[in-house]
């Protein structure tokens, strides 16, 4: 996968350029606003380059405003097989899938109460679980863990470990340093839209935030000596 971007100055990336390979995992780093996400939604081809050209090879499969498509005044039930249809599934295939998805989402006592009800982090489970339901080429994943209690972000990454262990290709955005250090080898640091630093992930967050890094290092090196 290759992708050359320019914008125009007043837009909020400029000069991308990067490569990544098939089952690699690359976590995007920095500020609020710094064009992570516009870099993600480009990729998954949401907003379109001024200028420059993204070559992506095999099929997306983007986690980006998880929920955003949910019908608010239909069921969660009936959003399940909605939200299969957008992406492409037929009936039987998500009837064939549904009681997954619904163990994974932990929502089986609120499958007939409207998505207008559930809160936020119920809507990022169910949206999460529809999603990561057929395992995706490559992965895009934008704030997803930032939702949802302790338990689910674990279920999350669980998961997303074992799409790579499978192959797919992870593409992360997350302004949890922890969550990218546990889940990507490669790291771009992106400031106010131009790239700072491409890597290894843990010399990129020591660029972005040296003492939070060692920190996280630290707790890291503890829990895996137990």
């Amino acid at each position: 996968m290759r992708h050359e971007l320019m914008f125009q100055e007043f837009l909020p990336l400029k000069h991308i350029s990067f490569n990544v390979r098939r089952g690699e995992a690359w976590a995007f780093i920095g500020d609020n606003g710094c064009g992570k996400s516009t870099l993600l939604k480009t990729i998954s081809g949401i907003l379109k380059p001024y200028r420059g050209n993204i070559e992506v090879r095999g099929r997306v499969a983007p986690l980006i405003e998880l929920g955003a498509g949910f019908d608010d005044d239909l069921t969660a039930r009936e959003n399940i097989f909605l939200n299969g249809t957008v992406l492409g599934h037929s009936r039987k295939f998500m009837k064939e899938h549904f009681d997954e998805i619904v163990e994974f989402a932990d929502i089986r006592n609120f499958l007939d109460s409207p998505i207008k009800n559930y809160s936020s982090g119920m809507r990022a489970r169910l949206g999460f679980s529809i999603a990561t339901m057929v395992k995706p080429e490559i992965l895009i994943v934008d704030e997803v863990l930032a939702v949802g209690d302790y338990k689910f972000r674990e279920k999350c990454k669980v998961r997303m470990q074992e799409m790579l262990s499978g192959g797919t290709t992870l593409l992360f955005v997350s302004h949890s340093l922890k969550d990218v250090l546990e889940l990507c080898d490669h790291a771009v640091y992106i400031k106010k839209g131009e790239v700072q630093m491409v890597g290894d992930t843990v010399e990129v967050c020591r660029q972005y935030n040296p003492e939070q890094t060692e920190e996280i290092l630290q707790e890291m090196r503890k829990i895996n000596s137990k």
